[in-house]
């Protein structure tokens, strides 16, 4: 089990992926159910601020329904972060991440609160970040590529407003888990991240055998 946290667009989701990838995992983009349940109570002209009509639903969502293009877009991105405040909302969603963590042979998850929340009994714990205006650069050129009209000074704003919510919320708030391996991707490349997160997976993974 592997707990890959951090803020947006640190790099944690292609780290997650890659990771899986090495080992055979499965990988669960916790964001994305957050992002799922802001899109579709839009959709339904609800409010995001209702943490209610949210909840419920967060209660609805499935595996299946995570496909859509449109979870992947800044304002899905936007709409998490109000969602993911609720509390109910994330004890809607609280169990069908702990039991995509817990299945049979292991899994990686990626988020805010995998290793402190989710599974902090996960034997691997990344936290995984980069500098505000590092992200906020990846972010504009990943929407760019999607064709968004977004701007650079947009897009960093916006993260400096996701930290402040995600790491301020009082339900399962941003933050590094006592255990967890801090990465900083800043200046890596997608690849040197990728085998740094490897080397602390594999050194995690010599500890647990050896307590065994």
């Amino acid at each position: 089990m592997i707990a890959v946290d951090g803020p947006a667009a640190s790099g944690k989701g292609t780290i997650a992926t890659r990771l899986g990838s090495a080992y055979g995992l499965p990988v669960l983009d916790t964001g994305l159910l957050y992002r799922a349940v802001g899109v579709i109570l839009q959709r339904a002209g609800g409010d995001l601020d209702d943490g209610d009509a949210a909840a419920r639903v967060a209660g609805q969502l499935s595996s299946a329904m995570l496909d859509d293009p449109a979870f992947r877009t800044r304002t899905a991105g936007e709409a998490a972060s109000r969602v993911a405040a609720h509390p109910a909302v994330r004890a809607a969603l609280l169990q069908f991440q702990r039991d995509f963590a817990a299945q049979p042979g292991g899994a990686v998850l990626d988020g805010r609160d995998i290793g402190t929340v989710i599974a902090p009994e996960a034997p691997a714990k990344l936290f995984v970040t980069a500098t505000a205006e590092v992200r906020a650069e990846r972010r504009w050129k990943q929407l760019a590529a999607q064709g968004e009209g977004v701007t650079l000074p947009d897009i960093l704003a916006d993260i400096r407003i996701r930290d402040a919510r995600d790491g301020g919320r009082d339900a399962a708030p941003m933050r590094q888990a006592a255990d967890a391996v801090l990465l900083d991707t800043s200046e890596m490349t997608i690849e040197q991240a990728a085998d740094a997160a490897r080397r602390i997976v594999e050194a995690a993974r010599a500890r647990w055998r050896s307590s065994s």
